[in-house]
């Protein structure tokens, strides 16, 4: 819910400014609904820490930081933690990542996603331009940004068990990087 959000307030934000105003009426109505009270209720207690998902959270928190601590720079691989102490899991792709692949992974993950930012902030003025490939854009770009800030509290986009996930993960990317591709080529004289 949290990624979906971000999604739509990058949309709101870069594209279509009147999408505030839809946005603003849905979480008025999800606040204001009886058949959302529960979801609601949910959602805060899981904000503030008080139900028993998030508190696993947070101790699967403490124990990725433990086990980067102990092998920061590779990482313990993807098989399994050497220590009999600690395990690998972590409901956060980033951590997820620096447990497995170390910092030097985490680093490399990161570029590679600033370059993706980088061009699609680049290339949204052109976008406007190419009437027919805009939306297509700008809904990779958004549903990869829902997918980044949703890794924050997930870890299914780069979690080897769920490796559909992660072949839609990248797929997503290419395909924005193509995208994004044709439209800059449109638009060089």
């Amino acid at each position: 819910m949290v990624g979906l959000g971000a999604a739509l307030a990058v949309i709101a934000s870069l594209r279509y400014r009147k999408l505030w105003w839809v946005l603003l009426a849905a979480v008025v109505l999800l606040l204001l609904l009886p058949q959302t009270q529960d979801f609601v209720a949910h959602f805060i207690a899981g904000v503030r820490g008080e139900d028993l998902a998030t508190q696993m959270r947070f101790g699967e928190y403490k124990d990725a930081f433990i086990l980067i601590g102990r092998h920061p720079i590779l990482g313990v691989g993807f098989a399994g933690s050497p220590d009999v102490d600690t395990y690998i899991g972590v409901s956060c792709v980033y951590l997820l990542i620096a447990e497995e692949m170390g910092l030097v992974g985490l680093t490399s993950f990161l570029v590679v996603v600033g370059v993706f930012l980088a061009r699609f902030w680049r290339a949204r003025q052109a976008a406007a331009a190419a009437e027919r490939l805009e939306p297509i854009w700008w809904g990779l770009h958004a549903a990869l940004m829902g997918a980044l800030v949703g890794g924050i509290f997930d870890h299914y986009f780069f979690n080897l068990l769920f490796h559909h996930s992660v072949t839609l993960f990248w797929l997503m990317v290419g395909l924005a990087t193509a995208a994004t591709e044709m439209i800059r080529s449109r638009a060089e004289p």
